[in-house]
């Protein structure tokens, strides 16, 4: 059973949680042969978990991942019965071979039985890693238009946005925003894996 340390995030959405910090801490140990730095990091759990899938390609520990959500959406949060529709944040890096968020809104999906809308919130426009953009206004500028929804998928229905990792909140914020706005979607749950200690 992986240990977490949930705590409640706020934004345009009406409730989400993110399930842990990311990384506990870093340590700067010196630097590689190509001058490139290099870090002791220490991560919880779950951070652990995520990194390994999402950077190392280990789907091994997509169950243990999948199992702790599902406790947290049924036992803690208990919004399960509630959710009509799961929704993946499209991915920003496509060319990863293997989509973290898409993977585990899929199990969620085969576990739950909820229904899976990939199709419901996707990215339009190509936009900048925003891990290299620290001002939150300037994220949201950077995204303003950057996400459509299709409203005969979200119309009416309450849905779990899902994203792997939470920063500034910026990306989650403009996605709700679509969602509400244009998809006319009823309640809006957001749910991050892992976050940032800062909002960099």
């Amino acid at each position: 059973m992986v240990s977490i340390s949930p705590q409640k995030i706020a934004g345009v959405w009406d409730m989400g949680f993110v399930l842990d910090i990311h990384t506990k801490s870093s340590t700067l140990l010196g630097y590689d042969e190509f001058g490139h730095e290099v870090f002791d990091t220490k991560r919880s759990e779950l951070g652990e978990l995520l990194y390994k899938l999402k950077y190392k390609g280990d789907r091994s520990v997509l169950n243990d991942i999948l199992y702790c959500v599902i406790e947290f959406l049924q036992k803690k949060w208990k919004i399960i019965d509630s959710l009509n529709l799961v929704v993946p944040m499209p991915p920003s890096n496509t060319s990863r071979p293997s989509q973290p968020v898409i993977d585990l809104a899929r199990g969620i999906s085969s576990k739950t039985g909820i229904r899976l809308a990939e199709d419901a919130l996707v990215k339009i426009k190509e936009t900048p890693q925003l891990k290299d953009i620290h001002a939150y206004q300037q994220r949201i500028d950077i995204l303003e238009g950057a996400f459509k929804t299709t409203k005969s998928v979200t119309q009416g229905k309450t849905l779990l946005l899902l994203d792997d990792l939470y920063r500034s909140g910026a990306t989650l914020n403009i996605a709700s925003q679509v969602l509400r706005q244009q998809g006319n979607a009823k309640t809006i749950y957001v749910l991050a894996l892992t976050k940032t200690r800062s909002k960099l």
